[in-house]
């Protein structure tokens, strides 16, 4: 008894939307990362205000909790077949 071709062909445990949703958040946590860093002083007894600018107290963080809340949505969502 050949049991050659019983194999069932492996499938994904997400749909092709669904990854693709998944790429879109992991780009908008990366970017929020990025617009994150930066800002330090390179002496330690100079301040640099430039920590506290706009884009690293309130965009960034919100940027990374969109894309947190896109891979949630990506991971919920029900595949086509």
């Amino acid at each position: 008894m050949s049991s050659k071709n019983n194999h069932p062909k492996p499938e994904f445990l997400f749909g092709k939307r669904n990854y693709t949703i998944m790429l879109i958040g992991i780009a908008f946590i990366a970017l929020g990362f990025i617009l994150m860093a930066g800002g330090g002083s390179d002496d330690p007894n100079v301040f640099n205000p430039e920590i506290y600018s706009w884009r690293r107290i309130r965009l960034a963080p919100t940027l990374v909790i969109i894309g947190i809340a896109i891979e949630i949505y990506a991971i919920l969502a029900k595949p086509k077949k």
